[in-house]
């Protein structure tokens, strides 16, 4: 068995400088975001693949992540344990206007990675008289070893629903591109693996569209839809559940014959990392809550699949 995970880590930066001037904006955002709570924060992630290890006796093989500040902070949280520098980074900087991108940690006794690139988006601002573009967070591409097998991984963070979804054309485009290049894969025999916060539900129109080609051939599958319609949930708003968490996989990790075949999707909701707080009962435990520290894990819960070997 292996196990395949995707989390969204909510703002992970490195501590912010003292601020000469108690006014000055922090390049995180966030407020007092000094070493103490970054450490504390390092350690809430590495314990969520933890208590992942204890539940399911094995770490992630590939991990996918967002919500991350440059590579330093990768290679802080390699570092301890479970980890233990075991694991390697694939990761880009993005020109992400808060600098948060996303990453992939992997196994380096299983995973050889081939190639990779960060693919990059540029939009034109309603301005025309400016020279400057609208940018958002890479998708990130691997190619990857795994015993004999090849496996494509896209690791996604699409743009946000904020200001009434203004959004959307741009994951709409994102979205298109995304599958040009799957199809293009999968068309070739290849194992591909889409993972990512898509700020979509999984029976949205364009994540149900991405599952096939130009004949409407089914050429992937979506294992959260089940679960979307069943009531879980790996993030909140307000009081709507969200599954905005997903892992999407090619037609042949539904074969029984390939080296590693689909056998469950879950999303990780361990007590331990969820709220404190009667109030907010089965959501996740965030580290803020608007400019309120309160120390927790993520505003997400990680979502997991797990693959089995023939």
């Amino acid at each position: 068995m292996e196990l395949l995970s995707f989390y969204n880590v909510e703002n992970l930066f490195l501590p912010d400088p003292q601020p000469r001037h108690k006014l000055d904006p922090t390049r995180s955002g966030l407020r007092n975001w000094d070493e103490r709570k970054y450490k504390n924060k390092l350690f809430k992630i590495a314990h969520v693949f933890q208590l992942m290890q204890e539940k399911s006796g094995m770490l992630p093989f590939i991990i996918g992540l967002s919500e991350v500040s440059g590579r330093k902070v990768l290679e802080d949280l390699v570092q301890l344990s479970p980890f233990n520098s075991e694991y390697g980074i694939v990761h880009y900087n993005s020109m992400d206007e808060r600098k948060v991108d996303v990453a992939m940690l992997y196994d380096k006794k299983k995973v050889e990675v081939l190639d990779s690139e960060a693919i990059t988006f540029f939009f034109e601002i309603e301005n025309k008289n400016t020279e400057y573009y609208d940018t958002t967070r890479d998708v990130l591409y691997s190619k990857l070893k795994y015993e004999n097998e090849i496996i494509h991984v896209f690791i996604a963070h699409l743009p946000s629903k904020r200001e009434k979804d203004v959004n959307k054309p741009k994951r709409i485009f994102i979205l298109n591109e995304i599958q040009r290049r799957i199809l293009d894969l999968v068309n070739g025999g290849g194992n591909v693996i889409l993972c990512g916060d898509f700020n979509e539900n999984p029976d949205d129109e364009n994540l149900e569209k991405i599952l096939y080609d130009n004949s409407q051939e089914k050429v992937l599958e979506n294992p959260f839809q089940q679960l979307f319609s069943t009531g879980n949930y790996s993030t909140f708003h307000y009081k709507s559940g969200l599954l905005f968490d997903q892992i999407i996989l090619s037609e042949s990790f539904f074969k029984e014959d390939n080296m590693l075949s689909f056998r469950s999707a879950e999303v990780f909701r361990s007590e331990k990392i969820s709220s404190r707080d009667k109030r907010f009962e089965g959501r996740p435990f965030r580290t803020y809550s608007g400019t309120r520290y309160l120390g927790g894990y993520s505003d997400h819960f990680p979502v997991f699949v797990t693959l089995g070997k023939v």
